[in-house]
């Protein structure tokens, strides 16, 4: 699939690029917003990218423009603004997603796959062709359940197929969509890559025509013999236990180290711009002094401040990242400047240069600060201790260990952990497993059990556990679950509920709070699209019965707008008829609960269908 980048800092796009392209994505890049309008108007791409700070033209207007001229394709912005006013500027503006620079890679892919599926014909990640699984998450092709071994572009080949299987690709479309902008091969390059995919297929046991050429036109996929259409698509499958020790970026042990080899060779050049950059701050900051700072200069100084967060964040320097928006923030604190900020920023900049020339080498692209996730090893032995608190510090995940369920509700007390790992074997696991999902029902548990037979797990599940990983799994197995029950760890859940009852929508914050839930209630249903659109929710309750516009309407209109339709949405209603039920489910309900209803019950029926979409989406 082809993504366009469109932004300027040369660290930023080395890092985006290569990380792009080594999740199979063909990258065209661009450094100004002029380029990006044309660019984006002209080719085809199934993405773009696009930085808000641009040279030329900015990236709101760019995606303005983009969207009054009908241009549909999705957009990711990408700013180091982490303010809700902006989110929403870059939303109105008409883009699909904001992400917030310094931001992590495989949360970036994610999003980017996110949006990618939001537009395909099959919106799961496996995509399935009779024999034929291809897994976008891991990039693993199988035929027959036989491992494929692929080139990147016959990768590529085979999934664009896939994803349009009832589209005949011709030549010149196949270059289009799979060699950026920069590259130029000829028809014969296409011929080549088909041919050889056709071969590694028909050694799995694929039959010769799979890849079926028709002359004068180009190239499609033969539909399977039993079937005359595509098998509907299913939602993706756990990775194998042989892929599991993949970390967050997809790459195993050695991708890793070549990563953070690239990443020290961008950055002994990044360095040394950074510090001309931070000079460049210095000489706006004795104007300030000698009171001659123009508005130029002092805008020109805090964009140079705004870049540099982000392009710090991406070699994981939290510290610098900091500093660099702090300085951000005190050069837009006023127009004009005061001069009594002037040593402050003289200070700032003057120790942000000082860590950055400290920094000779990236170390890893993982670090784990104090406020990183935390998880608590109950009752482990001390080999797998040793081992898990290594692993979990390369994916920015610190480690405390507890012996006891004292030592477990000390650490409660302390500081509450984003994950705990318990022994299904030792003699107090059920008991504390049913103790901690009580008091804390969205704290990710996982269980090391000895069997993985229906009724063990069945156990767990009903104390409260989130995963019963066998004893058997390997340290990597564990630290790749562990991070995937965290997700995000500073994730509340955005819920957006309109009703007519205000007593209701007064009472639910409070009711809801224990879960951490973000409340936004709504008493006037025609107020609904504006504020759905700004508050982009992640779940949606809705009344039956309201003046003006029922729920019914609401949902209806939901499901009718491709940006919105895997919005979760529950109905909650004093109606329990079986005749409104099913009204609501035939309009595009996930849920139907009754009023009254107790908190646990409304928080836990949204928690339940907001990890479902997780699952579906990761």
């Amino acid at each position: 699939m082809k993504i366009l980048l469109v932004e300027d800092d040369d660290a930023m796009v080395g890092v985006l690029t290569r990380t792009l392209t080594d999740h199979h994505f063909v990258v065209d890049v661009v450094k100004d917003g002029e380029n990006g309008w044309t660019y984006g108007s002209t080719f085809e791409y199934d993405l773009i990218v696009l930085d808000i700070m641009l040279p030329k033209l900015d990236g709101i207007t760019l995606c303005q423009r983009l969207r009054t001229e009908g241009y549909t394709t999705p957009i990711l912005l990408l700013t180091a603004q982490d303010t809700s006013t902006a989110k929403v500027k870059g939303l109105d503006a008409g883009a699909d997603d904001y992400v917030v620079k310094p931001f992590d890679m495989a949360e970036l892919i994610a999003r980017i796959r996110a949006l990618l599926r939001r537009g395909s014909t099959n919106p799961f990640p496996l995509l399935v062709w009779g024999d034929l699984l291809l897994n976008p998450s891991t990039c693993e092709v199988t035929y027959d359940g036989q491992l494929l071994n692929l080139t990147t572009k016959e990768y590529e080949l085979l999934e664009l197929l896939l994803r349009d299987s009832h589209h005949v690709f011709s030549a010149e479309e196949i270059l289009d969509r799979l060699w950026s902008s920069e590259e130029f091969p000829a028809e014969a390059t296409v011929r080549s890559h088909v041919r050889r995919l056709r071969q590694k297929l028909q050694a799995a046991g694929a039959p010769h025509d799979f890849i079926t050429t028709l002359h004068g036109r180009g190239y499609y996929l033969r539909a399977p013999v039993q079937e005359t259409l595509p098998p509907p698509a299913i939602p993706s499958l756990p990775a194998p236990p042989e892929l599991a020790n993949r970390s967050a970026l997809g790459y195993g042990d050695d991708l890793q180290t070549d990563y953070l080899r690239f990443l020290n060779e961008i950055w002994t050049t990044t360095k040394t711009t950074s510090l001309e950059q931070l000079t460049t701050i210095a000489k706006a900051i004795k104007d300030l002094k000698g009171l001659s700072l123009s508005q130029q200069r002092q805008e020109q100084a805090q964009q140079i401040a705004h870049k540099l967060a982000g392009t710090l964040g991406i070699f994981g320097l939290t510290k610098e990242v900091q500093m660099a928006r702090h300085l951000e923030h005190l050069l837009t604190s006023a127009t004009p400047l005061q001069p009594k900020y002037a040593a402050l920023l003289e200070t700032l900049v003057q120790d942000l240069q000082q860590e950055i020339r400290k920094t000779t080498s990236i170390q890893s692209f993982y670090r784990a600060p104090e406020h990183s996730p935390l998880l608590l090893l109950v009752d482990q032995a001390a080999d797998l201790v040793q081992a898990l608190t290594a692993l979990a510090a390369t994916r920015g995940i610190r480690t405390a260990i507890a012996s006891t369920p004292a030592e477990v509700r000390g650490w409660m007390d302390r500081e509450l952990p984003d994950s705990i790992l318990l022994r299904r074997s030792s003699p107090d696991c059920l008991e504390l497993l049913q103790t901690i999902s009580c008091q804390h029902p969205t704290l990710p548990v996982l269980v090391l059990g000895q069997g993985s037979g229906f009724a063990e797990r069945l156990e767990v599940a009903q104390r409260g556990g989130k995963f019963l990983l066998e004893e058997s799994v390997t340290p990597e197995q564990i630290v790749s679950w562990v991070a995937r029950s965290l997700d995000s760890p500073q994730f509340e859940p955005k819920i957006m509920v309109v009703d007519d009852d205000q007593d209701w929508l007064q009472t639910l914050p409070t009711l809801l709070s224990p879960w951490g839930f973000k409340i936004t209630t709504l008493a006037d249903p025609q107020q609904f699209w504006m504020v759905l659109q700004t508050v982009v929710p992640d779940a949606l309750v809705l009344d039956v019965n309201m003046p003006q516009i029922n729920g019914f309407e609401l949902c209806q209109v939901l499901r009718s707008d491709p940006h919105w339709q895997r919005l979760p949405v529950l109905f909650l209603s004093i109606l329990s008829d079986s005749k409104t039920q099913n009204q609501a489910f035939t309009v595009g309900a996930d849920d139907y609960l009754c009023k009254p209803v107790m908190g646990i019950d409304l928080a836990r029926r949204i928690l339940n269908r907001l990890q479902r979409m997780k699952v579906w989406a990761s």
